[in-house]
């Protein structure tokens, strides 16, 4: 069975960004660097006619989702809030 509580996912960056930070988030996810990629990406453009490598980068920004806005909660960050919020019960007088 896979755990996918604690699987390195890929995002687009947010702090680490161009257009629209999809090379940036997979520099980080592979941790290269991402102005190589950059330049990759420019040379693989170039040589392929711009059509495919443009329609692919739009692509990737539609599936890749951003990295802010992802909420992942870890299983005991979930049990330590269910057991603070039973510390704060309101006091009857």
């Amino acid at each position: 069975m896979i755990n996918f509580e604690f699987m390195k996912r890929l995002y687009r960056s947010d702090t680490n960004r161009v257009i629209s930070g999809v090379l940036g988030g997979i520099g980080e996810y592979y941790d290269t660097d991402p102005t190589i990629l950059r330049l990759a990406y420019i040379v693989f453009t170039i040589l392929t006619g711009f059509f495919p490598a443009v329609v692919g980068y739009i692509v990737a920004i539609l599936i890749v989702p951003k990295k802010h806005n992802v909420h992942h909660v870890h299983h005991s960050e979930k049990t330590e809030t269910k057991h603070e919020e039973k510390k704060e019960e309101p006091k009857s007088e």
